[in-house]
C-alpha cells in the first residue's frame, strides 16, 4: 500500500507546469473566461489607452451586452444538456412584437402585455422541448426549424413594421422601463443591466443549489446514465427549454428598452452572438460542464473586444474576424482541458 501511495505521489511530482495548469482549469472551468477577460482588458487598455478605462466606456460595454447576456443565459441552459438552441433570438423578437402589438395596436394595458410576451416565450421553449423529447429529433435540427417558424410568425404578426418609441410612450411606457438609465459615479447603467445580473444569480442558484440543477449537469454529461439513476430526463429537458424560453421573454422586454422601440430585425444575428458568449465563457458544447456565470463573462469578453477594437479604429469586418478567432481559440482550450480525463 505504501509503495502504491509513493508511486502516485511521484507521478504527481512529475507533472509539468503546463499539466498542472490543465488540471487546475479542469477543476475550475470558470477560471478560463476570467483569465481571458483579464487578458483582454489588459491588452485593449494598452492599445486603446485611457479612453478604454473611462467609467462611461466600461458602463457602455455592459449596456451593449445586456440583451446578448440574457440570450447567453438561456443558451447555456440548453448547451449544458448537450443541446443547442438556434431559435433564442427569434423567440425574443416574437415576444417583443407580441408585447408591442398588444399594447399599441390592441390597446391592452402594459401590465397585461408583458406577461403575454413571457407566455409566448415559454410556449416557444415548450415547443422546442416537446419536439426534442417526444419526437427524438436532434436539438440542432429542431431549433433550426423553429428559428425559421418563429421568425416567420414574428414577421407576419408585425407586418415587417417597427413600433415607434413615441407610440410605446403613449400606450405602454412600462415596456421601455429597462432602457432607462441611471448615473453612478460617472458610469451610466440601465435597469436592464441590473435585471441581467439578478437573472444570472437566480439561475446560478438553481444550477448549483438545487436537485434540478444537478440533474441538468447529469443529463448533459451522460443522459443514459442519468436515466439509470432515476432522473426523468425527458421531463427535465422540457423544463430546461421552457425556462430558456421564459428568459428569452425577459430578453424581449429588455430589448425594447435597449432599442427604444419594437424593431423586428434589430437582433436577427443574436443567435450566433449568444453561442459565442457561451463558448467563450467556458461551457462545453458537449454538455455537462460549464458555469452560468461563465456565459456572463463571455458576453463581457465579446463586449470588451468590440469596444477595444472600435476605439483602436479597427474596421467592423476585422472585429468579426477577431471574434471568430476567439471562438476557435476558446473551443481549442476546452478540448485541451477535456483531455485531462482521458
Amino acid at each position: 500500500m505504501a509503495t502504491t501511495a509513493d508511486s502516485v505521489a511521484a507521478f504527481e511530482r512529475r507533472r509539468t507546469p503546463l499539466q498542472q495548469l490543465q488540471h487546475f482549469l479542469h477543476g475550475n472551468p470558470a477560471m478560463v473566461p476570467i483569465i481571458i477577460l483579464a487578458f483582454s482588458v489588459a491588452v485593449f487598455g494598452a492599445v486603446a489607452g485611457e479612453r478604454f478605462f473611462t467609467a462611461f466606456n466600461l458602463s457602455l460595454i455592459i449596456q451593449q451586452v445586456t440583451v446578448i447576456g440574457f440570450l447567453a443565459c438561456a443558451q447555456t441552459l440548453i448547451i449544458l444538456t448537450a443541446g443547442i438552441d438556434l431559435s433564442v433570438a427569434a423567440i425574443m423578437m416574437l415576444g417583443s412584437v407580441v408585447m408591442g402589438k398588444l399594447a399599441v395596436s390592441v390597446g391592452v394595458p402594459g401590465f397585461l402585455a408583458l406577461p403575454a410576451g413571457f407566455v409566448v416565450g415559454t410556449f416557444c421553449g415548450l415547443v422546442n422541448g416537446f419536439l426534442v423529447t417526444r419526437l427524438r429529433l436532434p436539438p440542432f435540427i429542431v431549433t433550426l426549424g423553429t428559428w425559421n417558424i418563429f421568425y416567420a410568425l414574428m414577421i407576419a404578426y408585425s407586418g415587417s413594421q417597427s413600433i415607434r418609441g413615441n407610440d410605446l410612450d403613449a400606450a405602454a411606457p412600462s415596456l421601455k422601463f429597462f432602457g432607462e438609465r441611471i448615473n453612478i459615479g460617472g458610469a451610466v447603467f440601465t435597469y436592464g443591466s441590473f435585471l441581467l445580473l439578478a437573472t444570472f444569480v437566480v439561475v446560478w442558484f438553481m444550477l448549483n443549489r438545487t436537485a434540478w440543477g444537478r440533474h441538468v449537469y447529469a443529463v448533459g454529461d451522460d443522459k443514459e446514465a442519468a436515466e439509470l439513476a432515476g432522473i426523468r430526463t425527458d421531463r427535465l429537458l422540457v423544463s430546461v427549454y421552457a425556462l430558456a424560453g421564459f428568459i428569452c421573454g425577459l430578453a424581449a422586454w429588455v430589448s425594447i428598452g435597449r432599442v427604444g422601440s419594437v424593431s423586428p430585425p434589430s437582433f436577427y444575428d443574436a443567435n450566433l452572438d449568444s453561442i459565442t458568449a457561451v463558448v467563450i465563457g467556458g461551457t462545453s458544447l458537449f454538455g455537462g460542464r460549464g458555469s452560468i456565470m461563465g456565459a456572463l463573462i463571455g458576453a463581457m469578453i465579446v463586449g470588451v473586444f468590440s469596444s477595444g477594437l472600435k476605439i483602436a479604429g479597427v474596421d467592423v469586418l476585422w472585429q468579426r474576424f477577431a471574434i471568430g478567432c476567439l471562438i476557435i481559440m476558446a473551443v481549442g482550450i476546452d478540448q485541451w482541458i477535456r483531455r485531462v480525463s482521458a
